[in-house]
């Protein structure tokens, strides 16, 4: 078994015990640094991160191999990237780029295929002068999604 797989075996049995928290990305340099990166339904805490790293840490040897270990959950303003991400933050108000346009909306729904975003708009009303406030919303298949951040917002 190679160092990698190793580590990503160690990986994929610490969080079959943290079934709430789950792999964005992992990735061992030719240096042997280790990147883990965990994202959680309900968000991933410290203790979360301590965890994972320990049991890896633990079963791997230093003596054999020397390595560095990094695990960390995503931050504000990561894109993201599995459709679970998506369904934990169904209500939240997104950047949707795609390849014709970029969306602001709030995320409404999310399933396997696509999500769907709504978002009020000004257009000029139907009969007569004026703008009138309109409400849109959008379907957007995964595959024409070409990024997508959670906004943050202060109020």
């Amino acid at each position: 078994m190679t160092f990698k797989e190793q580590v990503v075996a160690l990986l994929n049995n610490s969080l079959l015990e943290k079934p709430s928290v789950f792999l964005i990305d992992i990735s061992i340099s030719d240096a042997y640094k280790i990147v883990i990166t965990l994202d959680g339904d309900t968000g991933v805490n410290l203790q979360d991160c301590i965890d994972i790293a320990r049991a890896i840490e633990n079963n791997l040897d230093r003596e054999e191999q020397d390595y560095a270990l990094e695990v960390a959950s995503v931050g504000v303003g990561t894109p993201l990237k599995m459709t679970r991400q998506y369904i934990k933050n169904i209500g939240r108000t997104l950047i949707v780029k795609t390849n014709s346009d970029s969306i602001e909306a709030e995320l409404i729904a999310a399933d396997d295929s696509k999500i769907i975003l709504s978002w009020e708009a000004r257009e000029p009303k139907k009969i007569g002068k004026g703008k009138e406030t309109v409400k849109k919303s959008q379907e957007i298949p995964y595959t024409d999604i070409k990024q997508a951040i959670v906004t943050v917002n202060f109020n």
